[in-house]
């Protein structure tokens, strides 16, 4: 008990809502699809798995990016005593046309689709607010309030008997709206006047920032992808792959809790110019991310060949090696996420894409060498990994060791971003 009290001590604050939010939020959308896949024809279910993976795709790949650049600004501009109705107005004003611009056409899943990217905008900023105000508490709420809706509304669907896609693709739309609604509390308190905020200040980071989410989805994924395309005629060895990436990159789910405490924490101590307590909380975040990286590991790779067998049914061709791989593969990219959090609390955008192009261009040059191809794509996931995290260790190194720079705030804890309402 005392052990796992002083672990939780080292957490970010908020990260145990936020954690608990996002089961709620991740049990919720597997329900989703599994009622949608006995309620739907066929057809039906494809249609709802690409609306799915595509709005999902997109809001890690844009929207997520988002609502990290409006924490960090809020986080900054708190800190600062500074008003955010700013951010949120000129953030909202940019999310309408950001998710027009994904979707065209007429058809009915195709409007679904635009309506929930619009959702997933919404989302995005209200989700960057809470977070970046300290409001953990109301953010983890109105995660689990979104994913029990999502159940909710499935689960009515099928009981009613509806075989319709476009109702199922709308709940993507209507539970994460319900859900900032539930939460516009904590949202409207924290409102207040400040000096304005520009376009160019949004777009600055945004840009390199979408850009340095995409390539990171492309180094986490592109295993699986890479080695259906390298061994086209043997498919099970890409779902022995897909079920021990799966296994391996269990931690990887828990990060995304920590991620969204982390950053207002660093962004603060930026902003009140203590960089020593910003270098506590980044080495804090690596030490934390090492122990979930090395507590899934060891499981993963004593277990892994038996599990990928009894769970995924399997191909018995991936041995303890290829696991310990994987899991070295997630533990540097658990780490490079981390440095990534502290190079955007910097303002360091562009290098942190640069980070990732260097891990792309890693992950290209194994994949595409000799070599047996299984070994090829998992040598690729674990190396370029290694290469994002130490380029911007590298980076963040030059940029917090420049003498003059180590300022501390009078008084103490100014840093600190405010406690959850």
């Amino acid at each position: 008990m005392k052990l796992t009290t002083r672990f939780l001590d080292l957490l970010p604050r908020g990260t145990v809502p936020v954690a608990a939010g996002l089961a709620v939020l991740g049990g919720g959308c597997y329900a989703q699809l599994a009622v949608a896949g006995h309620s739907l024809s066929a057809g039906g279910a494809a249609a709802m798995s690409v609306l799915w993976t595509i709005v999902f795709w997109a809001g890690l790949g844009l929207f997520l990016p988002v609502e990290q650049e409006v924490i960090r600004l809020v986080a900054a501009r708190t800190a600062r005593g500074e008003g955010i109705i700013p951010v949120a107005r000129l953030t909202a004003a940019a999310a309408g046309p950001l998710a027009s611009s994904l979707f065209g056409g007429s058809t009915a899943m195709v409007a679904a689709l635009g309506a929930a990217l619009l959702a997933l905008a919404v989302t995005s900023v209200s989700r960057g607010v809470l977070a970046g105000l300290g409001r953990f508490t109301a953010y983890g709420s109105q995660l689990a309030v979104d994913g029990g809706l999502r159940l909710g509304l499935a689960c009515a669907l099928g009981a009613a008997g509806i075989h319709s896609a476009t109702a199922f693709g709308l709940t993507l739309t209507v539970a994460p709206l319900l859900a900032v609604a539930c939460t516009l509390g904590p949202f409207l308190a924290g409102m207040r006047p400040g000096p304005a905020v520009s376009w160019r200040l949004i777009c600055r980071g945004l840009g390199p920032l979408i850009g340095t989410m995409l390539l990171a989805q492309l180094v986490v994924n592109a295993a699986v992808i890479s080695l259906r395309l390298l061994s086209p005629g043997d498919p099970a060895a890409v779902g022995a792959l897909l079920a021990a990436m799966l296994l391996t990159r269990v931690p990887l789910f828990v990060f995304t809790s920590l991620q969204a405490s982390l950053l207002p924490g660093l962004a603060g101590a930026i902003a009140a110019g203590d960089r020593a307590r910003f270098r506590r909380l980044l080495a804090r975040g690596c030490a934390i991310v090492t122990v979930l990286g090395l507590g899934g590991a060891v499981p993963a790779v004593i277990a892994g060949p038996w599990l990928a067998r009894m769970l995924f049914a399997a191909r018995p061709s991936l041995g303890r090696a290829d696991f310990a791989l994987l899991a070295a593969g997630t533990l540097c990219y658990l780490l490079a996420m981390v440095l990534g959090q502290g190079a955007m609390a910097l303002s360091r955008h562009r290098d942190q894409l640069l980070a990732w192009l260097a891990g792309a261009a890693v992950l290209a040059v194994i994949t595409l060498g000799p070599g047996a191809a299984g070994l090829r794509v998992e040598a690729a996931y674990a190396l370029s990994s290694l290469a994002v995290a130490c380029a911007l260790a590298l980076v963040l190194f030059l940029r917090t060791r420049r003498p003059g720079t180590d300022r501390r705030v009078q008084p103490a804890g100014r840093g600190l971003a405010p406690r959850s309402g």
